[in-house]
Order: structure tokens, then C-alpha cells, then sequence
């Protein structure tokens, strides 16, 4: 996991700490505000649920890995599709904390301390379903080294019959036909 700390003496003191919390690589998660008056974990964040030994799809940890592994040897074709979903989730966050300050500013510390617990469960909550979304998405859109194509809206395209449409193929770059090449030495020369 890494964490980027946001202090701020101005805000509530129900906010005054934040810790935008990220799962897994920090490249390729989103990072959830954990408020320094929260009381609960959220349950994709709680210690059983994130099990090292023991995949389970409502660990944030599990959905990251699932999201970063698959992007691992695809990263310079995947990394858009991330982004996007990543930019989506965390500026979509950083706006909920900016538009809960003032209400949380009015509240008792309890009371501040259980929106903002909702608050950082929520996001938890739907960080660790728009990731799984995320690879499953991933997963098909770069089955097998194929890209298949897309609709304007996003879909995937299908035949008149249904059937995808011919996926692109991917490729390698040439970094990695370079590191055949390197690995393999002379055994690769051909002599005539």
C-alpha cells in the first residue's frame, strides 16, 4: 500500500488529516480519503477481507492486483484504459471531500466523524467495484494479445451475425524482440 498525507489546519478538525490511501502499486490505484476522525475500516480495506492466500473480490487489495498484474506486460497499451478510470474515481473523490467540508464544519465531532466514516466507506466500496469492473474490462478488451475493437460509446463491436469483429493484433515493441535477441546470443546467428 502507499498513502499521501493531506494535512490542512484550516479544514473541521473531523478533517483536519486525510490519508488518501492507495492498495497495491501506486501507478495504477486510486487513492481513497481515510479521514483522521473515521472509526471504521471499510470492508474492502479490513485485514480479513484483504487475505494474501485467499483471492476475494470485495478486497480492494485483490481488485488493484487483478487491475496491475494484468497491466504488467501490456502497460503501454492498458495504461489509458487505467488512467481513465483512475482520473475518473479520484477527481470524483477530491470533489466530495471539497463539497462535505462545509456540512461537516456544522456538525458535532461525533457527527462529523460518522459522515465522514459513510463517506470514506463509500468510496472504498465503489473504488474496489469500479476496479474489478476495470479488469474484467481489461481482460477482455486484451484477450489472448488481441485488442478487440470498440463502438464509438465504448461497446465492443460485433459482426452482423454477433460475433466480434477481428481484434487488432498487439504486438510486441521493439524492446522486446531486442531482449530475444539479447537473451538467446549467438544461438540465434544464422551461418551460410
Amino acid at each position: 500500500f502507499s498513502f499521501v498525507s493531506d494535512m490542512n489546519a484550516s479544514r473541521p478538525q473531523a478533517m483536519k488529516g486525510i490519508l488518501w490511501f492507495g492498495v497495491d502499486d501506486a501507478n495504477t490505484c486510486a487513492y481513497v480519503p481515510v479521514f483522521n476522525s473515521v472509526t471504521l475500516v471499510p470492508r474492502s480495506l479490513d485485514q480479513s477481507t484483504a487475505d494474501m492466500l485467499t483471492l476475494n473480490w470485495d478486497a480492494m487489495f485483490w481488485v488493484n492486483n487483478y487491475v496491475a498484474n494484468q497491466a504488467y506486460n501490456r502497460y503501454s497499451q492498458m495504461i489509458p484504459d487505467i488512467r481513465n478510470v483512475q482520473k475518473g474515481l479520484e477527481d470524483a473523490m477530491e470533489k466530495a471531500v471539497i463539497d462535505i467540508e462545509p456540512q461537516i464544519a456544522g456538525m458535532t465531532y461525533a457527527d462529523a466523524s460518522a459522515s465522514l466514516n459513510s463517506l470514506t466507506d463509500y468510496w472504498a466500496e465503489k473504488t474496489t467495484s469500479d476496479y474489478k469492473k476495470l479488469g474484467d474490462y481489461l481482460l477482455v478488451k486484451f484477450l489472448d494479445g488481441n485488442i478487440k475493437k470498440q463502438n464509438e460509446d465504448g461497446s465492443f463491436s460485433r459482426s452482423e451475425t454477433g460475433m466480434p469483429v477481428q481484434p487488432q493484433y498487439g504486438g510486441y515493441n521493439e524492446r522486446y524482440f531486442r531482449s530475444i535477441v539479447e537473451d538467446a546470443g549467438d544461438r540465434l546467428k544464422v551461418t551460410f
